[in-house]
């Protein structure tokens, strides 16, 4: 699972700031996303990740690639300490958040 993580996975993680100011309308968690090149690739993952004792989501197809998704703070935490990783990319929704920000601004 580590090589599959430090080939070209990511961790998204919960902004703490906005789900205190949007309440039960943020709706983003904690994530994992292993990608597979192939099916069988993702087969692989999904075992592994089942051997381990997690909980896999759905898996879903992007561009030619799969994504395997593992949902949850404790499995996200848990995940990545098994893998042993200490410093992991997180995807970061400023972009968003910001450009919504100035939507707003504008129309104010």
């Amino acid at each position: 699972m580590r090589e599959y993580f430090n080939r070209n996975g990511y961790v998204r993680l919960q902004n703490a700031k906005r789900a205190a100011a949007e309440g039960r309308y943020y709706k983003k968690g904690d994530e994992v996303r292993l990608v597979a090149e192939s099916a069988g690739e993702l087969r692989t993952i999904r075992r592994c990740l089942k051997e381990a004792g997690f909980s896999p989501g759905r898996p879903f197809a992007k561009g030619r690639q799969w994504r395997q998704p593992l949902y949850g703070r404790a499995d996200v935490t848990r995940f990545l300490a098994l893998i042993g990783a200490r410093k992991h990319r997180a995807r970061s929704n400023s972009r968003t958040a910001s450009s919504g920000a100035r939507r707003r601004r504008k129309g104010t």
